[in-house]
């Protein structure tokens, strides 16, 4: 009876193991084969990225590395048509659950996809909230890319030669010349 016990209590130990591993691995899992941290915009700065955008009706926007969609339901309640690419299909698979949940269905996108192989030449609107290490290759790809007159937004980290047409608390607005 007792080592029956003793197994019984083992089993129990493992599986609280087996459990433990699993939710850790749930998190690490699409942080090592897809991109990286998600660290989610606050809600004061997605609202000043927005009224930095100050979107016109119609208007196509971009969110590179578009996370849970919480900023492309900004975007599309602004009144823009807010597409994003994120290479995470656990946050893309969040954000449509976002979208759907906020009824713009119809305005707002999100694709599983990785930003440096999508050509954004055709929006007006791009927001992004990149980390260090991309800023030099952002730029790059922004002029070879924008079109004249589009807006980027830019939060928490500056274009190394860019200048700003505007900041405020670290969002920074720039207008493609």
């Amino acid at each position: 009876m007792e080592l029956l016990l003793v197994y019984l209590f083992l089993i129990f130990l493992g599986v609280i193991a087996l459990i433990f591993v699993v939710k850790i691995l749930w998190y690490l899992y699409p942080f090592l084969f897809w991109g990286g941290i998600d660290v989610p915009t606050t809600k004061e700065k997605i609202e000043k990225m927005v009224k930095l955008l100050d979107i016109k009706l119609g208007q196509t926007a971009v969110d590179l590395g578009a996370g849970e969609g919480r900023l492309l339901i900004a975007l599309a309640k602004a009144g823009a048509k807010a597409y994003g690419y994120e290479i995470n299909p656990f946050l893309v698979a969040r954000a449509k659950k976002n979208i759907k949940e906020a009824g713009l269905e119809n305005s707002a996108f999100v694709y599983c996809g990785n930003m440096w192989k999508e050509n954004i030449k055709d929006f007006d609107l791009i927001v992004v909230f990149p980390m260090l290490h991309m800023m030099n290759n952002l730029e790059k790809k922004f002029e070879k890319e924008l079109k004249q007159g589009t807006k980027v937004v830019i939060n928490y980290f500056k274009l190394p030669t860019w200048k700003p047409n505007m900041a405020e608390d670290n969002v920074y607005l720039y207008i493609k010349k």
